[in-house]
């Protein structure tokens, strides 16, 4: 079997999606799990875009010891510098280099002739390559490059040292047949090219960034580069579940090919990636999506009773989607509870446990069934990556037609409990200027979701929402069966998180 290498960059270019910012622990968070995935690369961001970026790349680099952690770089000094600085603790760094050899973007984005971009792509790999001995070069916009300088650029860039030429589809233009043309004829036309590993990275402006992926794979690439739910600048990345799983489902059309990652985790991660960023996966998302298993058609349901096959090509356990089985109830013990918690992919401290368990039998008192989902969800909820400030301990409201929404809410802050009272636009509005009343911090609410994570009247809400204060903006979710509670839960993960940034 002939492996295809899987280079993630939910961390970089997936955190580049307007409104999915990352703090350094919820990027270490995602970097385990991904280790845990078994990707081969981890494109950890681009340190010299900021300190916080620089931090959490070079974090990453000293605690993720399995795949190659890589930095992003402009062909720039100062950018390679960073980028070798950050990821240099890493026990295989790599730095990747980047500069746009289209004629659009070198016009008028750039303003150089080909001439000169082919000196500095040979120039900044040439010195990247002493510093780190794995780089990886990328001509920016290479589906829109005229073909024979693209050819020129590949070959001159291998001559200096990259191991990895990725031709990127920045823009989402190209096409699946077009695309796969164009990595057959760079394997056909640049003498060297058996000096490195071709890679891909596709956009989705046209949703053809997984097929364009496919068609590359098909025609000599032995790299793809994606993220997470497919996450990403403008309409988003190659989807790495789905790449993966057609990969793994279609063994006919790419015999004799496999990727290392570890399947049934997926949709676990897919679950953390969009619990941290506050991006709702669409129930109708393949592979992870919460309808991807479900049926809800007599026929189909008829004909998955009489053979699993007959309208599911995956199995659901592949991509570890546990649907919503009944699992247990309030009569059952920590120990099962626990159990139950490992079968998910759960592993917990004693202290994360005690919590965990505390609301499930909380929850368990106020619905008959509990469910995998409502056990993930609680898990998410209580296993947090940062020390809460600020803890809730109960709180009433008051609303109704013709009736001013009022609230109370009571915080625990540094083992005293403190109670504040205010009215609002309605009880999630009042609950939350209380909560501000409490903790004297003005939050802004930029975005508010509730998502029911299981079928029935007495199923788990979930609140995601996404919160500006103190100059910061962060993401955080709430659950409960109550969905005034889970919003309550919701803004004070958020303003812990703040607090903890």
């Amino acid at each position: 079997m002939e492996k295809i290498t899987i280079f993630d960059t939910t961390l970089r270019d997936g955190e580049q999606a307007p409104g999915a910012s990352l703090n350094q622990n919820e990027k270490l968070e995602i970097a385990e799990a991904l280790n845990s995935l078994g990707v081969d690369i981890i494109e950890a961001g681009f340190p010299i875009s900021s300190k916080g970026d620089f931090d959490a790349v070079a974090a990453i680099a000293r605690s993720i010891k399995g795949p190659v952690i890589c930095g992003l770089a402009r062909a720039i000094k100062k950018d390679i510098d960073a980028a070798h600085q950050a990821v240099k603790p890493a026990k295989r760094p790599c730095i990747h280099v980047f500069l746009a050899t289209s004629k659009i973007h070198m016009k008028y984005k750039l303003q150089k002739a080909e001439e000169e971009i082919l000196r500095l792509a040979v120039e900044s790999v040439k010195y990247a390559r002493g510093l780190c001995p794995q780089i990886e070069f990328s001509p920016e916009d290479a589906s829109r490059t005229e073909r024979d300088f693209l050819f020129r650029v590949v070959e001159a860039v291998i001559d200096a040292g990259a191991a990895v030429v990725n031709i990127p589809d920045t823009v989402g233009y190209a096409e699946p047949a077009e695309y796969g043309d164009l990595i057959a004829a760079i394997k056909n036309n640049v003498p060297n090219i058996n000096k490195a590993v071709i890679s891909v990275h596709c956009h989705n402006d046209l949703g053809l960034a997984v097929a364009n992926s496919l068609a590359a794979v098909k025609n000599g690439a032995r790299q793809v580069e994606c993220t997470i739910n497919g996450i990403g600048e403008r309409a988003g990345n190659a989807s790495m579940e789905e790449l993966v799983m057609a990969i793994k489902t279609r063994k006919d059309i790419f015999a004799g090919l496999e990727t290392q990652i570890h399947t049934e985790q997926l949709y676990k991660i897919s679950r953390l990636v969009s619990k941290l960023t506050g991006f709702v996966v669409a129930p109708n998302k393949a592979i992870v999506g919460g309808n991807a298993f479900r049926h809800e058609s007599g026929i189909h349901q008829d004909g998955i009773l009489k053979e699993r096959t007959t309208y599911e090509i995956i199995k659901p356990q592949d991509v570890g989607f546990t649907g919503t089985g009944l699992v247990l109830g309030k009569h059952s013990g920590r120990h099962a509870l626990n159990e139950r918690l490992k079968e998910l992919g759960f592993v917990l401290t004693y202290e994360q446990l005690e919590k965990v368990n505390l609301r499930f039998k909380n929850l368990a008192d106020k619905k008959k069934n509990i469910f995998d989902d409502d056990l993930i969800s609680i898990v998410e909820d209580e296993t947090k990556t940062f020390k809460p400030v600020w803890k809730l301990e109960g709180f009433t409201i008051n609303s109704g037609t013709g009736i001013v929404p009022t609230a109370g809410v009571t915080l625990k802050y540094k083992g005293k409990a403190i109670r504040k009272e205010s009215s609002g636009d309605g009880p999630v509005d009042a609950c939350f200027k209380a909560v501000d009343k409490v903790t004297g911090i003005k939050g802004e609410l930029q975005d508010y979701r509730i998502e029911a994570v299981t079928k029935g009247k007495d199923a788990l809400g979930e609140v995601s929402l996404k919160l500006k204060a103190k100059g910061k903006v962060v993401t955080a979710r709430g659950s409960s069966t109550d969905i005034i509670e889970a919003s309550v839960r919701a803004y004070i993960n958020a303003l812990n998180k703040i607090e903890n940034l």
